[in-house]
């Protein structure tokens, strides 16, 4: 059962434990007004291990494994120069 804080209009912040399922209390236990809102609290997360540097991201699979990546020309076309015929330069 988790422990939850919560804050009344008169800015009272007191902590209830009470189940996930169980309702919410409706009001203050110290003064008695309500309604109350849940306080939130940030979590602290520390990543540990490889892989959470900016480093690390924006490197394809071929780039880690030491490979040069495959470049593609998929979508450009290559324009042939065109070439002059003498038949066309003396008409």
């Amino acid at each position: 059962m988790p422990i939850y804080e919560y804050k009344c209009p008169q800015g009272h912040v007191f902590e209830l434990f009470h189940g996930i399922s169980e309702p919410a209390p409706e009001t203050c236990t110290v003064c008695g007004e309500g309604p109350l809102v849940r306080v939130l609290h940030p979590v602290a997360v520390h990543f540990k291990g490889s892989g959470f540097y900016s480093t690390d991201y924006g490197r394809g699979k071929k780039a880690r494994d030491g490979e040069k990546p495959e470049k593609s020309d998929a979508g450009e076309k290559k324009k042939e120069p065109e070439k002059k015929t003498p038949a066309a330069e003396a008409s």
